[in-house]
């Protein structure tokens, strides 16, 4: 007969046992306890040898589960400091005051949302009163800790900023309602309320990476040397439903493995996302416990309120914690919904055991225990958690506490599964809502069913409770300071000028020019520490590894092993104040690390210079939302798209083909995109970047912006800047005259048809090499233009056009720059026509483009670009077709050359 407890072949077995026979006694103790008492027996006391063996520092992997029950038992609750009855009153205030500023708002139908906050009260409540700390902070100075608030949850802080007198009635009738000035953005955001908001997070999943890497940045920066930040916390208040978002979880793993004990994810599980249940036939709570203990987190469940407690005690048999653990959320969800009969026989009369226990309860114990004691709407509770996280050292925590959607907001929105989109409450369920909260607001008060917003007075006991815990704490939270910074001096022209003089023979790519110019700037004695170099993994390929030895690779651990080519120059070094933030290959996180980085100048009131270098094609296309983000919270530093172009990166194929990121780049507002060509341009976009960004700023300039700049890897011999004037200004503002037909040497008749070629990036060299074709073999002048930014050009346009609707009298500068240039345009770039087309309706001359459209390919650039048609020659078909259409030369020209090149 077969042992039903036989030992299946095991990894065990390759490790020594050096007392097989006593290793087989324990193995029959526990078959015999399984055996005597029941597998549950078995496996609870297998746990009590796990716990004891983890607090005699054994180390043992972690279960990845617990029971569904509080990490922390009443019994070794802390007691919360405070008054306790106050901060009910206040929390009390706050709902109210958020549900009445929704609803107000519905008249106007620009909705808002109820149920998150009415869950997440208290989690946001217990931190306001006791955890969060302030920008006066004496702990953390001009830092304090870092809020990253729920979107769903901000009518709740409107609500505690009105309290507290930071927010009046006429700021909370104009929510979501901004466009007369003085409204109050539907979610966080600090483009729209810039002294509140710090963190922009109603884009799901963006919240939590963003938080990570910034506990990580805070670390940087203490370890650098620019700011002691040991005592700045960060604080991410999620969803249960967002941390299905990828994004949400990208970055456990690196929260854990550099030991950010200065993190705390506190996950709202009301167990509700938008639309219905987050996991209706499982249990999201021991699904993120699961995920999270393996990827090396603190996990602090908070499930159940007091009223529980007797359940726990009546429980001798461990059936109400097995039946816990079994029902599946959405049944949890009907729960609160359902009468006691209902919940007795479906959730006790499942056990025989349960049965016995039940008849011991009442039905308003049931129904205060399964509709309203939840271990996130219990201060104590709350409290407890908050405190176990920061006292927990080595790791993050994230704290699991279960609520209820739409709780106290009454029976029509309490676990419905449509509560998220439910706006608004009726006087009938206001009036119950305030009998619920104890609310000293009459009936009187409700005029023409208009709900009244809620205030003790300026003066009251809670008020000055409020305004004393936040004072203790280190002032109102959240906040956000716009720091007089001094602007930073600018560095040596010395450092942009060399590249002025070209490289004469030597072939130089951008993408190393861009290099090079940062290796300079790095070392200035006033900025140089402030740089941030930020890559994917990819250092090497962008020519980045001669940072390494100088500079070092961040690591909170330094380098902890001898590097395969330390032998070598260029080696591979890893330091705990190491300034390169070499990431891996994660995209994500390279931008998340850039946002703590640019955003740091009113985080910590330290202003960095970030620049996030990439594969062009994987930084827009992928991490597009976070480049919202990033403009959304106000960041400055430079994107570079390295091996940018469709046909520049030679064999690599349609997914690194990039030839769309202008367009996606055009698309928001913060982002000023450049396309330069040569490494003269480069370093005057970089220095008027430094500038406008980190140095004095023009009249109308807003500093609050961050540059895109395109670079190829194509090596070219760079030419030195052109004499003419006002270069470096045309650089800035996006287009200027390289050179004319006469000053290239090319000599060309008197009455010679005469072309304008406009080029950006790597295509002015097709362009250069076209204007000698169109010179040499059809007798053709043409002009070539750099346009360094085709987007800046629009954008100048369209504030021109603006601005003749209001009466003022302005000429776009591309329209000024190309004025008297004779004969048509044609423009090319690497990129689709997309891009150059954005300023055709500007430009006076005959307008045509080329341009990289379609998808990208493998080959030689030479073959890819005649593919495209985008190479010289087809430039000269083109521009001799613009020129026969207005008769300027034989229509038969176009024919020849077409036959000539082999078009």
């Amino acid at each position: 007969m077969t042992d039903p407890y036989a030992i299946q072949p095991s990894e065990l077995d390759q490790l020594p046992d050096r007392d097989p026979e006593e290793t087989a006694e324990w193995q029959a103790s526990l078959d015999a306890v399984t055996k005597a008492a029941g597998p549950h027996r078995a496996a609870y006391l297998m746990r009590r040898t796990l716990e004891r063996a983890e607090g005699n520092g054994i180390a043992l992997p972690k279960l990845l589960e617990t029971d569904y029950v509080n990490t922390i038992p009443t019994a070794a609750e802390p007691s919360a400091p405070g008054d306790e009855e106050m901060e009910r009153r206040i929390t009390a205030w706050n709902r109210w005051n958020a549900a009445a500023m929704v609803t107000r708002g519905a008249k106007h139908g620009v909705g808002g949302h109820i149920a998150t906050f009415a869950s997440a009260a208290w989690l946001y409540e217990t931190g306001f009163n006791h955890f969060f700390k302030g920008k006066e902070s004496q702990e953390a100075p001009g830092s304090g800790d870092q809020l990253y608030i729920q979107g769903h949850a901000s009518p709740g802080i409107y609500a505690r900023a009105f309290l507290d007198g930071r927010l009046t009635e006429a700021h909370l009738d104009n929510f979501r309602q901004e466009a007369g000035g003085d409204g109050l953005p539907s979610y966080p955001h600090p483009r729209r309320l810039p002294w509140l908001w710090e963190f922009p997070t109603v884009s799901m999943g963006l919240g939590p990476l963003s938080a990570i890497y910034q506990a990580r940045f805070n670390r940087y920066l203490t370890a650098r040397g620019i700011k002691d930040l040991t005592s700045s916390h960060v604080w991410a208040f999620l969803g249960d439903g967002e941390m299905d978002e990828p994004e949400s979880t990208a970055a456990l793993a690196l929260a854990s493995r550099e030991g950010l004990d200065n993190l705390t994810f506190v996950i709202n599980c009301n167990l509700q996302r938008l639309d219905g249940p987050v996991r209706a036939n499982f249990k999201i709570v021991q699904e993120l416990e699961a995920q999270f203990r393996g990827a090396g987190w603190n996990v602090v469940k908070s499930l159940w309120g007091n009223a529980w407690d007797e359940l726990f005690q009546l429980d001798t048999t461990g059936a109400l914690v097995r039946r816990l653990r079994e029902v599946p959320d959405a049944q949890v969800q009907t729960y609160q919904t359902r009468d006691a009969a209902y919940i007795r026989e479906d959730f006790f009369g499942k056990d025989p055991a349960l049965v016995e226990l039940a008849k011991l309860l009442s039905d308003d114990k049931i129904l205060e225990c399964f509709h309203l004691s939840r271990g996130g709407h219990e201060s104590r509770k709350v409290y407890a958690a908050y405190k176990a996280a920061v006292e927990h050292k080595g790791g993050p925590t994230v704290i699991l506490a279960q609520t209820v959607k739409g709780h106290t907001l009454g029976e029509g929105f309490a676990s419905k599964n449509a509560n998220h989109q439910m706006k608004k409450l009726s006087t009938d369920e206001f009036k119950q809502m305030r009998d619920l909260l104890e609310l000293p607001i009459k009936d009187s008060d409700f005029v023409d069913g208009v709900v009244p917003y809620g205030h003790p007075g300026a003066d009251s006991p809670e008020v000055r409770y409020l305004q004393e815990r936040r004072a203790a704490l280190g002032g109102p939270a959240p906040a956000r300071r716009t720091h007089a910074l001094p602007a930073l001096p600018a560095p040596a022209d010395k450092t942009f000028a060399s590249f002025d003089k070209g490289s004469g023979s030597q072939n130089v790519a951008t993408t190393m020019a861009f290099v090079r110019l940062v290796k300079d700037l790095v070392r200035d004695k006033e900025t140089g520490k402030r740089w941030v170099p930020i890559v994917p993994d990819e250092a090497r390929t962008f020519g980045m590894e001669s940072l390494f030895p100088s500079l070092g690779i961040y690591s909170p651990k330094g380098q902890t092993y001898e590097p395969v080519d330390r032998d070598q120059l260029m080696y591979y070094k890893e330091a705990k104040n190491g300034q390169i933030l070499n990431e891996g290959i994660t995209e994500a996180g390279s931008m998340a690390d850039f946002i703590a980085a640019s955003t740091s100048y009113a985080t910590h009131g330290e202003a960095m210079i970030p620049f996030y270098i990439f594969y062009s094609m994987f930084g827009w296309q992928r991490t597009a939302d976070q480049m919202w983000q990033l403009g959304d919270q106000l960041g400055r530093g430079f994107l570079v798209g390295a091996t940018a172009g469709r046909t520049t990166l030679t064999g690599e194929g349609l997914q690194h083909a990039d030839g769309h990121s202008p367009v996606i780049a055009a698309t928001n507002p913060a982002a000023l995109s450049y396309d330069p060509a040569f490494a003269y341009e480069v370093a005057a976009i970089v220095k008027d970047g430094i500038r406008r960004m980190y140095g004095e700023a023009a009249p109308g300039e807003d500093p609050n912006v961050f540059y895109y700049l395109t670079v190829y890897n194509e090596p070219i011999p760079q030419p030195a800047k052109p004499a003419a004037p006002g270069i470096d200004e045309g650089i800035v503002k996006g287009l200027y005259r390289f050179n004319t037909a006469e000053s290239a040497g090319l000599s060309p008749a008197a009455n010679a048809a005469r072309i304008q070629l406009i080029g950006s990036g790597t295509a002015i060299h097709w362009a250069l090499k076209a204007q000698r074709l169109l010179a040499e073999e059809w007798g053709v002048a043409a002009d070539v233009w750099s346009a360094t930014s085709w987007t800046e050009l629009r954008r100048d346009a369209l504030d021109a056009d603006a601005a003749l609707l209001r009466g003022e009298e302005r000429v776009p500068y591309v329209r000024q720059a190309l004025h008297g240039a004779e004969g048509p345009v044609l423009a090319v770039s690497d990129y689709m026509r997309q891009v150059p087309d954005q300023i055709a309706q500007w430009v006076e001359q005959d307008w045509s483009s080329l341009g990289a459209d379609g998808f990208g390919l493998s080959d030689t650039r030479d073959a890819a670009r005649r593919y495209f048609g985008v190479d010289a020659e087809s430039i000269v078909v083109a521009a001799l077709a613009q020129l026969a259409r207005r008769g300027e030369v034989q229509a038969t020209a176009v024919k020849e050359a077409r036959e000539r090149y082999g078009l």
